[in-house]
């Protein structure tokens, strides 16, 4: 009979043992998921902010009468480039592995800062999470012209 008892023992420190590393797996792939959403989260709000920044800075200028300014701004690195292109579905593409992100800049000229820079397409890499801009506007301009 004492057998038994010992035996019964086992077998529940041996199932509260299970138990326990199951429950520490859980909460450990639950940090991971959740570190994973922050750090994607803050990629998100780097890439709003760029274009909300980029944005004010063109207005900035397009509402001057005469401007030459270089800026410096900051994106994360999983975002290679940025170009600039005349499309219907947006001037500004943000491209990174995967699908490509398109937003519409508003007072730029985009011809004219596609043949500035003499393309029908104009890129300009990310380099460690930098990108520089000059935004330009001259006397009797209407809108901003974009170069490297």
């Amino acid at each position: 009979m004492v057998k038994q008892f010992k035996k019964r023992a086992q077998m529940q420190l041996s199932f509260g043992m299970i138990f326990s590393i199951i429950l520490i797996i859980a909460f450990i792939a639950f940090a991971f998921y959740a570190i994973r959403y922050f750090l994607n989260l803050q990629e998100e709000t780097q890439i709003k902010d760029f274009i909300r920044t980029l944005q004010g800075d063109i207005d900035e200028v397009w509402g001057s009468t005469k401007s030459n300014e270089s800026k410096q701004y900051f994106l994360p690195e999983k975002i290679k480039r940025i170009c600039f292109e005349d499309s219907e579905f947006g001037n500004l593409v943000l491209e990174k592995d995967g699908p490509r992100q398109r937003e519409t800049l508003n007072n730029v000229d985009i011809a004219k800062t596609l043949s500035e820079n003499s393309g029908q397409r104009v890129c300009i890499d990310n380099i460690q999470g930098k990108i520089n801009l000059n935004l330009i506007k001259d006397f009797r301009e209407t809108l901003v012209t974009i170069t490297r």
